[in-house]
């Protein structure tokens, strides 16, 4: 009885402790949720608090835009305040100085190059600095040796292996899987993770956050790093408090920071980047992945897919059709190294990876340059440092008498580092707040600052720790070469104070410098050689055997896959000094290819394939090619000759004073056989084919504009925009104060814009876009433009096609005082230029801003016609024969008076020649630079009212005072330099 008493007890005193330890469990359990749930609540309250802090942060940045916006407006010269503030700046002169200082601005064109200069209310004549004495720089230690002491017996591993990409087809399953999973997050905030912001000369951390249609990055402020940064360069550094809606995105590449694959560089539609650093690549994954669909964009003929944004650059450069382009010649030297930088990571946003540009001149002495002469230009083929052969024997000897314990160089600077880049741009903001904040708050010694464009090459064939190449600026800012702050940057040791950089003799002014240096770029010397450039830059010389035999070896840690910081975090101190390493010694850029770069097909091969049109053609050709006169005697006032194949109906539509138009079908006979759209039984035919509604006339109610025009409206090309497809015509003039759009197909109205106080007197297109896309800008009486949208997608202006009855504009444009009577838009350079029938012309940002007043000479005072073209000339007639060419940042750069009177200019696409019509009917071809005269064709019997030119820039339409169109034959490349024997 005791034992079972007992084995009763046992039990339950077993059952109990079991229970009791249950309740235990529970607890703990029941402990741990709400720990879990209150971390839980208090990690959402504090990303709640991060982001009412971070929209706190962007809307403050964004009403002090807007404040500055209004501010610039109003007080600007031309603005309401304007002579308020011109004689306020008499009195305080100090008040006034924000309007005398520029920057560069970020917005790129096409081609990636950054030309437009804006207003800089943090400018400075930097009056308080001073120069740094020789003794500033301290003795001349060896970069080698320096890499010693701060990083030992790291030696060069081999390059990361590539994960081999399918970049053919759709997205793999697993990608698929991983958006699945994206997509099934939900909630406001998809993903967020910590990040770096890479702009030049900062790095600041902080949080990245993307939900289901924007991305913000939020810098942490109380970061140690970031409290340590100079204000006056925090000013210069967009994003920090960043917001960026998904429908602004354009592209997506991986990028290289510290020589780690772990980066992000966004490109966004209003043509400025922002790039991020993450702490690994599976986090770089999962932001792509959560981004939208573009991959690296539409220029380079890849599918527009995540795998292509995470890439690696030999895929994309494989993959892309941009080689087989430049060697058929489609593209220029100049885009197709820009292609290059951009894939092998070279970015703006880190003055570390800058893009890199060869020198390709090698006499800056002589008082002409010669450019059919090759022993004016360098040798391609081999590296900047090994083209003196004293100097190369010099490196060769160091190489091979190394003896330090990390791998073995030729050179121990590089081409390409953050110094080099702020010493070619040291004249130019914000990169001379970037370099006095690089150099302790100091100009370079004038010995050292980039004084002489003959000094620098001198000194780079001479100097043994000066290999520095260029840098695309040299190819198109001709302002980098200019101290217009008026900086005081020394004296040197001659006497000769440093201000304006030196020019060769053969360069009067720095625009003659950058454009003869281009046209070297793209001449045949350098086409025939450029492939062995890309060689040692990025391709298989260089590193490895080939980098050696070519003397292009440079310090190890330049060079991707050798380092992993990542296995120096347990030894924190080590880890900085190399990433200081490899800040102070430039990167060489992802290597491309492993086997040679094919060269360039030549001109003279490619001028005798059938499907090319390119140079080199006979000139036997006759000038005009065809006379079309339309039963109406009616003169034609506006031409759009939208020829491209790809066009449901190209064609060339002309418009009469008494506003009848024509849609005349073009057939593509200019080429020879094998170009697009051409066919055999069209060889024989004229390539304007008259609209047979015109010609039989029997549907010219189909073709009549019928509403009325203000009585006081002069009709002339200005009146009218044609779209890009040439399915609808744009119409200005109307009493009612609005612009018309007709269907050019039957002539019916299909929209009616309103938004002027007065008559709307002119009209002028942008290019357009993918999908037909582009500006419309009008101008009025009320001395105001109105920039608007034309929707290609839905044939209306304005994004809505449920509100076309009343679209709003994109942008005001203010400062005129009189009716503006000509407008001229550039969606690539992102301006407005505008003329009244009073006052200079006014350049405008697509965004409102009003930059600058084009002041020509006093006789030019009454614009007529305005061309502006992608290469930055804007070619302004005035009245009495008066022609101006100003760069879009408001130089004059030439002036001419003509006695005819001119009614149609047009720029051709390369901007470098201008075709000129008026009224004594007789066509002239000018060199667009300094107005010199280039051809004149034989006179028409009737006055010219419009022209334009063929898609393939080879036919130029006219039209006529007596109601006919004459098509001319024009070959642009015949004045070409290199037609020439000398320059």
């Amino acid at each position: 009885m005791k034992d079972h008493i007992v084995r009763v007890a046992n039990e339950a005193e077993f059952i109990l402790n079991r229970q009791r330890a249950e309740d235990v469990h529970k607890h703990a359990e029941f402990e741990s949720n709400c720990a879990q749930y209150a971390a839980d609540r208090k990690e959402e309250e504090t990303m709640c608090d991060h982001l009412i802090s971070a929209a706190k942060h962007r809307d403050h940045v964004t009403a002090n835009q807007l404040k500055q916006k209004i501010v610039n407006i109003l007080t600007n010269k031309h603005g309401a305040w304007g002579a308020v503030a011109q004689r306020s700046s008499c009195l305080f002169p100090l008040s006034s100085q924000m309007h005398d200082f520029w920057r560069l601005d970020y917005w790129e064109d096409d081609l990636r190059r950054r030309r437009r200069f804006i207003r800089n209310p943090f400018g400075s004549t930097h009056l308080d600095i001073t120069c740094k004495s020789l003794e500033d720089y301290g003795p001349e230690e060896d970069v080698a040796l320096r890499g010693r002491k701060g990083f030992r017996g790291q030696a060069v591993v081999s390059q990361i292996a590539e994960t081999e990409l399918m970049l053919e087809g759709d997205d793999d399953a697993a990608s698929l899987l991983q958006e699945k999973e994206m997509d099934n997050l939900g909630g406001p905030v998809v993903l967020s993770c910590p990040a770096q912001i890479i702009a030049p000369v900062i790095v600041a951390r902080g949080t990245l956050s993307i939900t289901t249609t924007e991305i913000y990055f939020e810098v942490d402020e109380d970061d140690p790093t970031f409290r340590r940064i100079d204000a006056k360069v925090l000013v210069y550094s967009e994003g920090l408090h960043g917001k960026w809606m998904f429908s602004e995105i354009r592209a997506v590449f991986a990028r290289r920071f510290l020589l780690q694959n772990t980066a992000l560089e966004i490109f966004m539609a209003n043509r400025t980047s922002v790039m991020f650093n993450f702490p690994d690549q599976a986090t770089v994954k999962k932001v792509v992945y959560s981004l939208p669909r573009v991959g690296v964009g539409t220029s380079y003929g890849l599918p527009q897919a995540r795998r292509i944004s995470l890439a690696s650059p030999r895929q994309l450069f494989k993959s892309s059709n941009m080689t087989q382009r430049w060697q058929r010649r489609e593209i220029s030297n100049f885009e197709y190294l820009m292609f290059l930088n951009t894939i092998a990571g070279r970015t703006y946003n880190d003055l570390n990876q800058y893009p890199v540009f060869p020198w390709v001149l090698t006499n800056y002495d002589s008082e002409e340059q010669d450019l059919t002469i090759p022993g004016n230009f360098r040798d391609l083929s081999k590296p900047i440092g090994a083209l003196n052969p004293k100097r190369a024997v010099f490196y060769a000897e160091r190489y091979e008498s190394w003896n330090e314990e990390t791998p073995p160089c030729h050179y121990t600077s590089h081409y390409s580092t953050t110094a080099a880049t702020l010493h070619w741009l040291v004249r130019i903001e914000p990169f001379t707040t970037f370099f006095l904040n690089a150099n302790g708050n100091k100009f370079d010694h004038p010995n050292r600052t980039f004084s002489g464009i003959a000094r620098s090459w001198r000194h780079c064939q001479r100097d043994t720790a000066d290999v520095k190449e260029l840098i695309p600026e040299f190819y198109y800012l001709p302002d980098m070469f200019i101290n217009s702050n008026g900086y005081c940057m020394g004296d040197r040791d001659d006497g000769v104070p440093v201000c304006d950089v030196e020019l060769p003799a053969w360069a009067k002014k720095p625009e003659d410098f950058v454009r003869i240096n281009r046209m070297a770029l793209e001449s045949e010397f350098v086409s025939c050689q450029l492939h062995q450039w890309i060689d040692l830059i990025f391709g298989y010389k260089q590193r490895g055997p080939e980098a050696v035999r070519a003397l292009n070896v440079f310090h190890h840690l330049t060079y991707e896959g050798s380092v992993n910081l990542d296995s120096l975090a347990s030894d924190p101190p080590l880890r900085e000094a190399t990433e200081a390493q490899i800040q102070s010694v430039g990167q060489t850029p992802s290597q491309l290819l492993i086997e040679p770069h094919p060269p360039r097909s030549s001109a003279m091969h490619l001028c005798f394939l059938p499907q090319n049109s390119l140079m080199f053609k006979d000139q036997m050709q006759q000038d005009v090619i065809m006379v079309l006169k339309f039963p109406s005697n009616s003169p034609v006032t506006h031409v759009a000759a939208n020829t491209l194949p790809h066009l449901t109906l190209p064609a060339v539509v002309t418009i009469t004073c008494s506003r009848l138009f024509a849609v005349n079908r073009w057939h593509n006979t200019v080429g020879l056989r094998g170009a697009p759209g051409y066919s055999l039984d069209q060889a024989h035919h004229l390539p304007i084919e008259m609209d047979s509604l015109i010609a039989n006339n029997s549907g010219t109610n189909k073709r009549q504009i019928t509403d009325l025009v203000d009585q006081s409206i002069q009709i002339n090309t200005q009146c009218f925009v044609v779209t890009a497809d040439n399915r609808f015509i744009q119409v200005c003039g109307f009493w009612d104060k609005s612009f018309r759009v007709y269907s050019s197909d039957t002539g019916k109205l299909t929209q009616i814009v309103f938004g002027h106080w007065d008559v709307v007197t002119c009209l002028a297109r942008s290019e357009s876009y993918i999908g037909g896309d582009c500006y419309i800008v009008s101008g009025s009486r009320d001395a105001t433009l109105l920039l608007w949208y034309w929707s290609g997608r839905h044939h209306i202006i304005g994004d809505n096609p449920n509100n076309s009855d009343y679209p709003a504009p994109r942008a005001v444009l203010t400062g005129h005082d009189y009716e503006v009577v000509c407008v001229s838009v550039c969606a690539e350079l992102g301006i407005v230029i505008s003329g009244a029938k009073e006052g200079p012309c006014l350049v405008h940002t697509i965004t409102g801003d009003l930059l600058r007043a084009l002041e020509g000479p006093d006789n030019c005072v009454l614009p007529r016609l305005i061309s502006v073209s992608s290469e930055g000339h804007c070619i302004i007639y005035y009245d009495r024969g008066q022609f101006c060419n100003f760069s879009i940042n408001g130089k004059l750069l030439a002036q001419m008076e003509m006695n005819d009177s001119t009614r149609a200019l047009l720029l051709s696409s390369d901007g470098q020649n201008l075709v000129t019509g008026g009224d004594s009917g007789v066509v002239e071809v000018w060199q667009a630079c300094d107005f010199k005269q280039l051809y004149v064709y034989p006179g028409c019997d009737a006055g010219i009212r419009a022209m334009d030119l063929s898609h393939d820039q080879r036919t130029l339409i006219t039209g006529m005072a007596s109601g006919s169109i004459v098509a001319f034959n024009i070959d642009f490349n015949r004045w070409h330099f290199e037609h020439q024997n000398r320059y």
